[in-house]
């Protein structure tokens, strides 16, 4: 018993950084949704998006057998974020080459339609998160004679725990990306591309699917797709921080410059 519940403590252990490592992409996007509204919105829709998030994790636990087959779940989350990345830069290249956008452009989404972007984007989560618990926690032993949703109660446990965590780093990390691009507002493009890369993960995970047979099923979990991901990421998140650095520099210079008469 003793050696099953070290076992279990280990497998809680790697669950619980793995999570913490898909919270944080998932925080940059949710912090991203949110960075329009004003400051007391953007807590109230940070905090409906987690809960929505615990239901739908919750839920992805009990249905994930059913959830697995839907493939095209993943599909309009890669699409939807790969939409708002390639718009942000757009519009982006549009305000330096000096071109004003229309007053239908310029109007950002509602607190609740906000709120549903969120819910959607947090669907397509649930489904990578859940889909990565359910391949640490079946290498388990099984726990007791019950079971939650064709689980065995031990290996539900270890992965529930692991997804509550995983969501209480997110509750932070959110927080404070939000903070973060408040504070640098020239990291809002490279949070951007930290959005459309993770599309692009979204796609790589739909590519993979049995019933899409595109890339291999194994690719999406494989170290080298693991290690290209987290070092574009990295590095995307590394040149962002630097840029964002000099442009406040620069303008605190421009701040303090004597104005020539």
């Amino acid at each position: 018993m003793e050696t099953i519940l070290l076992e279990y403590g280990w497998v809680l252990l790697v669950l619980i950084v793995l999570e913490g490592l898909l919270a944080a992409d998932n925080a940059v996007v949710m912090a991203v949704m949110v960075k329009h509204l004003p400051r007391t919105e953007q807590k109230k829709a940070l905090f409906y998006g987690l809960l929505g998030a615990f239901v739908l994790r919750f839920g992805a636990l009990f249905l994930i057998t059913f959830l697995v087959n839907w493939w095209w779940v993943q599909a309009i989350g890669a699409a939807y974020l790969l939409f708002i990345c390639c718009k942000h830069i757009y519009e982006v290249r549009k305000h330096k080459d000096g071109e004003q956008e229309p007053e239908k452009e310029k109007k950002a989404s509602g607190f609740w339609a906000t709120v549903v972007k969120v819910e959607l984007a947090d669907l397509a989560f649930a489904i990578d998160s859940m889909l990565a618990a359910v391949a640490l926690a079946v290498t388990l032993p099984q726990l007791g004679n019950f079971h939650i949703g064709g689980i065995n109660g031990g290996q539900f446990l270890v992965m529930f725990l692991g997804g509550i965590i995983g969501l209480i780093i997110m509750r932070f990390a959110a927080q404070w990306f939000v903070r973060l691009l408040q504070s640098y507002p020239s990291l809002e493009t490279a949070a951007f591309l930290i959005v459309g890369w993770v599309g692009v993960k979204l796609t790589v995970m739909t590519l993979a699917h049995p019933k899409v047979g595109f890339l291999d099923e194994h690719f999406p979990h494989s170290v080298l797709w693991k290690s290209i991901f987290w070092s574009v990421l990295v590095l995307l998140a590394l040149g962002g921080y630097f840029t964002s650095i000099r442009s406040k520099k620069k303008s605190k210079i421009e701040d303090v410059r004597p104005v020539k008469k």
